[in-house]
This record gives structure tokens, sequence and C-alpha cells, in this order.
């Protein structure tokens, strides 16, 4: 069985086309399959979705990991997601003839290349995390650049795993992890009122008590002026889409509003959309064997 993975880096630049394009040359140039490429503009942010053998994923993710170094100032990065860093996260996620634990070795060896080679101070997290505050993104993120500038130097609980002990004066630090699946999943609200989103989001995401594996805050959208509230699913065989798209339904309609509709960052996995479908129709019996496209 050929060996997959799939790595899904995010980078701190969401308005430049051209920043784009040149790290998805750099990945392809590695030898990776570039399956998706998106650009938020209100988040400031790009996802690129590639997959790979192991030694051209660890290659991609490096070089493209370099060149947003070299591309982006986080002196002058604004935007409303949460980041510490020009290449702001690469999760390392086993598809095919690799296990988990493979994915951990990948996370450790391309962050320490990145912190040795590149002065970037590296943080691993999920899977690969070395310490129980460091397995949850928003910890390792705790700040954001602005406060991770001081904490790197002054707290010892922020000290990185590998690189320097301050941050890249360009490029900030970066999060490298191996973990499951994740669906970044995003729904727009028919309001302005930022105030609902963020009320919705503490009430679904697990850290305050809400949804198990459901990561959530309230945004604004610049480009539209609507309220968001932006997720990452974590795990959604226990907590599946079409659970959390109800549960912001019944919150938003006891507040007045109503979804306006929704998004997916990146890719997701056919089984958590046929979970949609058949929670959404009340199918009973359903399953894959049940579409012609994939019996075909």
């Amino acid at each position: 069985m050929k060996q997959i993975v799939e790595c899904i880096p995010n980078f701190s630049e969401g308005r430049d086309q051209s920043f784009l394009d040149e790290i998805v040359t750099v990945i392809k140039a590695s030898g990776c399959n570039v399956l998706d490429a998106s650009m938020d503009p209100s988040h400031n942010r790009s996802v690129v979705t590639f997959i790979g053998v192991p030694e051209h994923v660890e290659l991609a993710a490096f070089c493209a990991a370099k060149r947003a170094s070299e591309l982006i100032d986080m002196e002058k990065h604004h935007g409303e997601h949460p980041r510490i860093g020009a290449t702001d996260v690469i999760p390392f996620v086993p598809i095919q003839g690799v296990t988990m634990e493979d994915c951990v070795a990948m996370a450790k060896g391309v962050g320490k290349r990145i912190g040795e080679e590149l002065g970037i101070p590296v943080y691993l997290y999920a899977k690969a995390a070395t310490r129980p505050d460091r397995v949850r993104l928003p910890d390792v993120r705790r700040g954001e650049y602005e406060g991770l500038k001081q904490a790197i130097k002054t707290d010892p609980d922020r000290k990185p795993d590998f690189g320097p002990g301050e941050l890249h004066p360009r490029a900030g630090a970066t999060a490298v992890g191996a973990r499951p699946p994740l669906i970044a999943f995003n729904v727009n609200l028919n309001t302005s009122d930022v105030k609902i989103a963020r009320a919705i989001a503490r009430r679904i995401r697990e850290s305050s008590g809400g949804l198990p594996h459901v990561q959530a805050m309230g945004i604004t959208i610049d480009e539209t002026g609507l309220a968001q509230v932006t997720m990452n699913l974590l795990d959604y065989r226990s907590t599946s889409m079409e659970l959390v798209f109800s549960k912001i339904e019944e919150e938003a309609a006891s507040r007045g509003v109503a979804i306006l509709d929704s998004e997916l960052i990146g890719l997701v996995p056919l089984d958590a959309l046929l979970d949609v479908a058949s929670a959404r129709l009340k199918l009973e019996g359903f399953s894959k064997q049940r579409i012609l496209d994939l019996m075909v």
C-alpha cells in the first residue's frame, strides 16, 4: 500500500494572490499534489492542502515555511484569525499506509529543521505535543504573535520545543503537529452584531462546556460586515457537522437571528457530509453503498 500523508499548512497572508501562487509552486516542486488552496481576506489567512509520500511532504512543508518567512512580515500582519507566525501551523495527517506515530515523527523532524535552519521557534502540538498544555492549538496561540513576543523571553512555560528563545523578527513562531482529519467550518449569521456570534461560540465550544471536540469563536467579516461563527471540528465522528449546525441554528433563533450560509475551508471527509445528509433527511438505513457514484 502506497504511503500517503496529508499536510494542511496555514499562512498569515490572505490578501495577496501572488503569495499563495508562490507557496503552491514551492509545494508542487517538492513532489506533492496540491488538492486545495484558498485565501480569506478577513481572516488574512491562506490554507493549502496537499498530499504525498512522507519524505516529499516533509520537504514541501519545510520549503513552504521557508518561503513564507521570506514573504511575510508579522509586524505588519492584522486579521481576524488568531496566529503566532507567518507559517502559523503545520499539521500532518495520516491518510494511507502510515500511522499517527509516523506523523508525530514527521512533525518532530520538520519542526526541528525549521527551528535550526530558519531560526523560527517551533511548538509541537496535538498528538506531537511534548506537554499537556500544548495539545490544544488555542493554548499554544495564547496571546497571539504580539503576546508571545514578550512571553517567549520571560515565561519558562512558553519556551519552544525547537529553535531560539525569541520570535523570528519577521516570521514569528510556528506550531507543528500531527492530528486526525479536522473540518474548518464557518457559519455566517444575518446580523452585524458580533456579540451574538461570540455568545453562540461560547455556547458550542468544548472549552466553555459546549460540544465535544469543537473550537469556536465569533468574528466580523470585513467584506460583508456580518457576524460569523468560525470553527474547527476536531472529531466529526464524535460531534457531527449536522449537530453543530443545528445547535447554531437553535442558538441564533433564540437571539432573533438566522443562519445566512456556511462555508468549508479546505477539504472535508465524505463521511462527514453523508452524516449531514442522513440526519437532515432522516434517512433510515443509509450508507455509502446507497450512493450511485461510489458504486460504479
